[in-house]
């Protein structure tokens, strides 16, 4: 016996065969031809469960009507009112195109990328000018991608379910096993971060999507915990900034990582750039002085331009990019398998 079809598949169903058709369609009709309807169990069923489904579109602003058949009262169909369904033309500006592919840009991860992409396609069709995107370009902040552990963690957060995964932490590069209560995902300084609650710690602790190892797991059933205490949130939120601020010389190809130049700022301590080495490096390349508080952060971001960014200073920056590079490296032998 096939699987049953879920009530919202069936009212998305009954919207898609309403706003279709010609005139309008008959309850006949409707239990004959719109998937879910066939479940009813007898005739009463079909009667309460149509009735249940039109009460719930009306609620959500969709405008079914009644139309009654000109021969017969009582022959009843229905239909939705395209007029007041539809939505108005769109009409965007140049800069509002601009702006809403920006925002595509900043879903980088596989798991939102063909949607933000068709999405932007239809809208640049109607939109004032296909290239409006011309007045954001290089603006697009560099977001790395969740990769794997991107979906899992959001059906979490949204399950409130507890996940379990391996973790290397940047500061050592041990791996450990981490169980977390999973509160927000956030895109913050060039990648994204799951906030949540540390189970082993018993407090709260933010991971970075980029340095779990594996497959993320869930742990226990769904609505384990309750929403995030709100005070806990903030405090994580605020660590983020708390650490000391240094300052990163970089040496960046010409209109290229445009995300780092935005940060830029005057150096107070200039580099020596007539050293011999360097002037290789740099003699085609604009010098920039970027703040930061975390090396390896800032190194994962520097990666991920390529060859467009040279770390001059500090070591510590520099190192952590050549390690990275080197993983990536030795990725790339073994045909690009990771655990």
């Amino acid at each position: 016996m096939p699987d049953q079809i879920h009530p919202a598949e069936r009212l998305l169903n009954l919207v898609i065969a309403l706003v279709n058709t010609s005139a309008r369609m008959t309850k006949e009709q409707i239990r004959r031809s719109v998937a879910g309807y066939a479940d009813a169990a007898s005739d009463d069923a079909f009667e309460r469960m149509f009735e249940r489904d039109k009460d719930t579109l009306r609620e959500l602003g969709i405008p079914i009507l009644t139309v009654t058949g000109s021969g017969h009262g009582d022959d009843i169909g229905y239909r939705i009112d395209q007029e007041a369904y539809a939505l108005p033309p769109i009409d965007l500006t140049a800069a509002e195109l601009g702006v809403l592919s920006l925002a595509a840009q900043f879903w980088q991860d596989s798991s939102a990328r063909a949607d933000t992409s068709r999405a932007i396609t239809k809208l640049r069709a109607v939109g004032a000018a296909p290239e409006a995107t011309d007045l954001v370009a290089g603006l697009a902040p560099r977001v790395s991608a969740g990769g794997d552990a991107f979906a899992p963690l959001l059906d979490a957060v949204q399950a409130r379910q507890a996940v379990t995964f391996r973790y290397r932490a940047a500061s050592s590069g041990e791996v450990l096993t981490r169980v977390v209560e999973p509160w927000k995902l956030l895109a913050r300084r060039g990648g994204w971060f799951v906030v949540g609650r540390d189970r082993d710690r018993q407090a709260p602790r933010s991971f970075r999507l980029s340095r779990i190892e594996g497959r993320v797991r869930t742990v226990g059933p769904a609505d384990a915990f309750g929403e995030p205490d709100a005070a806990a949130l903030a405090d994580v939120l605020a660590s983020w900034s708390a650490g000391e601020s240094r300052v990163a010389t970089l040496a960046v190809r010409p209109e290229r990582a445009e995300a780092l130049r935005a940060r830029a700022v005057d150096a107070a301590d200039e580099l020596d750039l007539t050293e011999p080495g360097l002037a290789r490096v740099f003699a085609d390349r604009d010098v920039v002085h970027v703040p930061f508080t975390s090396a390896w952060e800032l190194a994962e971001e520097v990666v991920g331009y390529g060859d467009a960014v040279v770390v001059l200073a500090p070591r510590a920056v520099r190192e952590t990019v050549l390690r990275l590079l080197r993983v990536a490296a030795t990725l790339d032998e073994h045909g690009g398998t990771h655990g």
